[in-house]
């Protein structure tokens, strides 16, 4: 059965309560925020000091935040939990809410699963009557949260259509991820012992299926250019890409990013790509960034997608841009509150070595250092 908005709230059955007094059932008058997440999810992470935020602001309402850790990455069940405590230890001591922990996968069998939800973070608000009146992203609950307290949400048609659009596309991303699946099985040994053609030949198999996978595609292009260096076949593919992408076929930066970084990885040796059209691509791709998430303003990952951002400026000979979107992206990257360190550090270096290769000197960021790398850009 499909859980959705009106459906009665699902029970909590975890193994332990990590923080907080046990929920054995959802209190008529009550609010619930059910968040499923993991400390190895840096959505989820970022989001915690937001919920510690609400649980403040909303706690006089009736609202309570429920932190449920259904997915912790550990060979055993006493390791995940061992490791999950002692992260809310140090990074959470303001937290003000409940946390649970299940390894049985119980709960993302009774929550999850039913709401097609195939990722988190994952919020789910329980209305004052037992009733599931949101599924999604907890960036979404500044925006709907006041509208649930005061009981006007559920009535609400833009509610009505924000569930049937949310049911309509978990249903086709399982089905996807079921499609890929198989796709994947054969992609991933051949690219393990790069064996390039056979990797080919289960990318466009891929392609055929899903042809707006993007996903795929990026691979697609990145096999063609990168591994094959087949140029005739690579560049359309990767152009026909940065044009779906600016004409918001994908509307997220994230896949921008993406392609971006398949013409302007900083690890990477690109100098086989034709400089005019790897620059051409590069000049629209960096623009429509840039114009949907600024250096002045607050949207996610810039410390990802800052990189080949800032390489495409270094090499087109405007080293002070590039330095100065590295800035932008390190100082992104310290604002991740509750971030793990090593994965802090996972986006750190590349930060670092971008930096130290476009000022000349060493770049420092704590205790990590790294020296320069330069290669003269490329006008």
């Amino acid at each position: 059965m499909t859980l959705q908005m009106e459906s009665p709230a699902p029970s909590i059955q975890v193994e332990n309560w990590l923080r907080g007094e046990p929920l054995t059932n959802f209190q008529p008058g009550k609010v619930y925020i059910v968040e499923f997440w993991a400390t190895w999810c840096a959505p989820c992470v970022t989001a915690m000091p937001h919920l510690v935020q609400l649980q403040e602001k909303y706690k006089d309402s009736g609202l309570e935040v429920v932190g449920v850790a259904a997915d912790e990455d550990a060979p055993t069940a006493v390791e995940a939990q061992t490791r999950l405590d002692a992260w809310l230890t140090e990074k959470c001591s303001n937290l003000n809410f409940r946390i649970a922990f299940d390894s049985t996968g119980e709960m993302n069998r009774l929550w999850m699963e039913p709401s097609f939800s195939l990722g988190i973070p994952r919020s789910f608000v329980v209305d004052r009557d037992g009733h599931i009146a949101f599924i999604g992203h907890p960036m979404h609950l500044d925006q709907i949260l006041p509208k649930m307290l005061n009981g006007s949400w559920r009535t609400s048609d833009e509610a009505k259509a924000a569930d049937k659009k949310r049911i309509a596309g978990g249903q086709r991303e399982a089905r996807e991820r079921t499609l890929t699946k198989p796709i994947s099985a054969k992609l991933r040994p051949a690219m393990e012992a790069e064996d390039w053609m056979a990797a080919l030949s289960a990318i466009e198999e891929g392609i055929a299926l899903l042809p707006d996978n993007m996903e795929f595609r990026c691979i697609h292009a990145n096999l063609l250019l990168h591994k094959l260096r087949d140029m005739r076949a690579g560049l359309p593919v990767l152009q026909q890409l940065v044009e779906d992408a600016i004409d918001k076929k994908f509307e997220a930066v994230a896949w921008m990013g993406m392609v971006l970084n398949e013409l302007f990885d900083p690890k990477m040796d690109n100098s086989h790509l034709p400089h005019a059209q790897r620059f051409a691509m590069g000049d629209k791709l960096s623009e429509q960034i840039l114009t949907l998430n600024p250096p002045q303003g607050d949207g996610p990952l810039k410390f990802l997608w800052y990189v080949p951002l800032a390489q495409y400026y270094y090499e087109s000979g405007d080293k002070d841009r590039a330095i100065e979107l590295i800035e932008v992206a390190l100082k992104s990257l310290g604002d991740q509150e509750g971030m793990p360190d090593h994965m802090k550090q996972h986006y750190l270096t590349p930060l670092l070595q971008a930096l130290a290769n476009y000022t000349g000197e060493n770049a420092c960021y704590a205790d990590l250092c790294v020296v320069p790398q330069n290669k003269a850009p490329e006008n």
